[in-house]
């Protein structure tokens, strides 16, 4: 059977296919193929992985990806939250109106594929009741927040009428993620501990005592292959779910690569305060409460210093 990544040329879109394919089925039935969509193609060396290389907001471009045994589609491509909000039109057109295409391709092909959007944290804002659960009603203070939560609302709606069997995942911030950084406003949060490591020097854009809502890259793969093959009736009428997560002050992740790595690479962070980044981050809610992620068999980090280990070893691996 077959998968539609979106976002497959990305980070978390490429191990995401690796991981799917390493499981090999999904409901008893075979992982045969994977198909990435997304503007660049999948760089995961596999035979069983093609990429259609086009604007996921395209119709003709999303019907060069579907097969006749596609079984499931993980809708991860998204334009990050800064770049969102500077662009407001290419947000919708692919934070939104992308998704709504790729609702559509699935409804046509009669209710039966799996459609796993990841959406985020931002679609809350500050102030609000902690900790946040499925429950707490999204206000997104950010385009990026409104694009997801308009998303979320879709997906939930198509499952609702049976076009889709569906399921929202709100991602809290990745932490390490490996490459460089990108135009996401939480980009910082991997940059403090993934360039030190390196021994680079790093920028800290908000006030160290902000607390952040994080996961590592390992459990959010992990968790998203869970979402793939649970069973969408254990969800509920409501198909979002808050992916499990730990909530870290930025002075808590710093002492953190401090004992792991030495005070040496915790002296290669400058802090620069940055208004812009902080309007954004500081409207994400810092605390949720894990307990219906978990009852529903999803994964959660329990330290930091061994999310910043796992990052050492990345990095050892990738230097052999």
């Amino acid at each position: 059977m077959h998968i539609i990544i979106t976002g497959a040329a990305g980070f978390l879109g490429a191990r995401l296919a690796a991981k799917l394919l390493e499981q090999g089925s999904l409901d008893g039935q075979s992982i045969s193929h994977v198909t990435s969509l997304d503007l660049a193609p999948c760089p995961v060396e596999d035979a069983r992985i093609d990429s259609v290389v086009g604007d996921i907001s395209d119709p003709d471009v999303i019907e060069r990806a579907f097969r006749e045994d596609t079984i499931a589609v993980c809708h991860l491509a998204a334009i990050v939250s800064s770049h969102a909000e500077a662009e407001f039109d290419e947000g919708m057109r692919v934070n939104f109106d992308a998704t709504r295409a790729l609702l559509e391709a699935c409804r046509h092909r009669g209710g039966h594929i799996r459609f796993l959007f990841s959406s985020s944290l931002a679609v809350f804002g500050p102030g609000m009741p902690e900790p946040l659960t499925e429950q707490t009603a999204p206000q997104p203070l950010s385009s990026y927040g409104t694009q997801k939560a308009m998303g979320e609302l879709l997906v939930n709606d198509y499952s609702r009428r049976g076009f889709v069997d569906g399921r929202v995942c709100r991602l809290p911030t990745i932490v390490v993620r490996p490459g460089r950084p990108n135009r996401a406003a939480s980009s910082f949060a991997s940059s403090i501990i993934r360039e030190p490591l390196s021994g680079e020097e790093a920028i800290c854009p908000i006030d160290p005592e902000f607390a952040i809502w994080i996961c590592s890259p390992e459990t959010i793969i992990n968790n998203l292959a869970h979402a793939l093959s649970l069973d969408g009736e254990r969800m509920g009428n409501c198909r979002t779910v808050n992916l499990p997560g730990m909530s870290i002050q930025v002075r808590e992740m710093v002492e953190s690569l401090a004992r792991v790595a030495g005070p040496e690479a915790a002296a290669l962070i400058r802090y620069e305060r940055d208004a812009q980044i902080e309007s954004i981050v500081y409207s994400w809610a810092p605390l949720f409460d894990n307990q219906h992620a978990l009852s529903l068999g999803f994964d959660v980090d329990e330290r930091f210093d061994d999310i910043v280990r796992a990052h050492q070893r990345y990095l050892a691996d990738q230097n052999v």
